[in-house]
């Protein structure tokens, strides 16, 4: 893929270019923010956002777990073209790699005399391979390459770039050094070395997905406080650091409930960081930020959503294709060029930020892809063309698909497993929840969403390197 040819330097210089932050939670519901009505947890920093910026109530992620999502955000791609559709593994550490072949985010913007860096988890292939960030569009990469160490908030080792960085308060025994602090570091001195250049920053942020682990900070003593008398979580054999821990495990947890709140406000210290150091270098007036979550709030490792109301009004959590797997909160703050304290229901999704970040650097992507580009409606002025439909697919749990067009929702079970899947409608203008399928009202329909479903997937050429889509879902 390509974008077509640069504009002149004379009409949209370097200097003049936006800066643009894309900060990515994990696994953080749509009701586990302050401003969406969370009782337990505060978020100030977001909250600012939100009330600085636009909110999107009709948002979506790429997928309703980590690898795909990311997949379809950087390749402009639904789940159905895009290379990367599960979270299937390469040993001994890392995923099925992303083709060098397709546009990305990073390259998109390299092109436009972007510097690009990731900073967090990144899970689209492993160091060498085509996937690794290098080759992906990014100048510098700093986390987790492999998403199933990225379970594991002490490692003894994270990545920068091609070079393992050794971590020297752990070793798989010991906790002294919590690794997404040490990435936000990171993070922050990239802005402090670009702050003269355009640059584009991809923070996925690997908390609060499970394990549930945070330092024993003022966070813990206030989430401590305010949950007294907690249930353990006690995780299963090999998960507590020690001799015997196994990576992919999530330790126990004495104060579950305590962890996940200060792990989510951790996140908003984070968000406010970055706003302090804009600040700091003269860049606030020049910055993109958008905010979301890869998926639904997940209920791993001593995780409690039901609790938290995390999902809010919606049916599903991660893994799912309903409402709470799939919608996901979205923040976009641009000081002077986004009305403050705004909503937008514009019907959007992750392979939509394509597009939209290349036409905020100035250009527009020729591909063909499945994004559309929400500058229009950022900014207030020109025409916001609108999706015909969104749609997701899912390769574990037998099989699932998934379109939305217009209010209709359509959720497809058992794909790969059933001669006849379970088909089920709603009318989310009416039912948010997902709770009355009218698939048996609606005949038409339902064979109309299903002939969309068919003709929005295309067989995944990664597959015939590594296994077929049916032996994946199994995984």
């Amino acid at each position: 893929m390509a974008c077509e040819t640069k504009k002149e330097e004379t009409e949209i210089g370097l200097e003049n270019k936006t800066n643009i932050i894309f900060i990515l939670a994990d696994d953080l519901g749509y009701g586990d923010l302050g401003f969406l009505g969370q009782e337990y947890i505060e978020t100030p920093n977001i909250d600012r956002l939100a009330r600085e910026g636009m909110f999107f109530s009709n948002f979506y992620s790429g997928s309703t777990v980590c690898a795909p999502s990311r997949s379809s955000f950087l390749t402009g791609l639904h789940t159905g073209h895009t290379p990367i559709r599960g979270n299937s593994e390469v040993q001994p550490e890392g995923q099925l790699p992303m083709p060098d072949s397709v546009m990305t985010v990073g390259k998109a913007l390299q092109n436009e005399g972007y510097t690009t860096g990731a900073f967090g988890k990144w899970g689209l292939g492993f160091i060498g391979s085509t996937g690794e960030p290098v080759n992906q569009g990014f100048n510098e990469f700093f986390g987790y390459n492999c998403q199933r160490y990225a379970h594991r908030y002490y490692p003894a080792y994270l990545w920068h770039n091609d070079q393992k960085i050794d971590l020297p308060g752990n070793d798989w025994t010991t906790t002294g050094d919590y690794a997404p602090d040490i990435i936000q570091e990171k993070t922050l001195a990239f802005i402090d070395d670009n702050k003269d250049k355009p640059f584009f920053l991809f923070m996925p942020i690997v908390t609060p997905h499970a394990e549930l682990a945070a330092p024993e900070d003022e966070l813990m003593v206030k989430y401590k406080a305010m949950f007294p008398e907690e249930k353990p979580y006690v995780g299963g054999p090999g998960a507590d650091y020690g001799p015997d821990m196994r990576i992919p495990g999530y330790q126990s947890q004495p104060y579950p409930h305590a962890t996940f709140a200060a792990m989510v406000e951790r996140i908003d210290r984070y968000v406010g960081e970055v706003l302090d150091k804009l600040e700091e270098n003269g860049l606030s007036e020049n910055t993109l930020i958008i905010f979301s979550s890869d998926n639904g709030a997940h209920r791993e490792g001593g995780a409690d959503p039901e609790f938290f109301d995390s999902n809010g009004p919606f049916r599903g959590f991660k893994r799912d294709l309903y409402e709470g797997g799939v919608r996901a909160p979205m923040i976009a703050w641009w000081p002077n060029k986004i009305k403050a304290g705004t909503t937008s229901d514009h019907v959007a999704a992750f392979w939509d930020l394509l597009p939209t970040f290349a036409e905020v650097a100035g250009n527009k992507i020729s591909e063909s892809i499945d994004g559309i580009s929400f500058f229009p409606t950022l900014v207030g002025a020109g025409e916001q063309k609108e999706h015909e439909y969104l749609y997701w697919e899912f390769h574990e749990q037998g099989g699932k698909q998934a379109i939305r067009q217009g209010n209709w929702k359509a959720v497809k079970l058992e794909v790969f497993q059933s001669e006849t899947p379970k088909f089920e409608l709603y009318d989310l203008s009416k039912d948010l929840g997902e709770n009355q399928n009218l698939a048996s009202q609606y005949p038409d329909k339902v064979k109309e969403m299903e002939k969309l479903m068919e003709d929005s997937h295309i067989r995944n050429p990664i597959f015939s390197f590594y296994r077929s889509e049916k032996e994946a879902a199994k995984e």
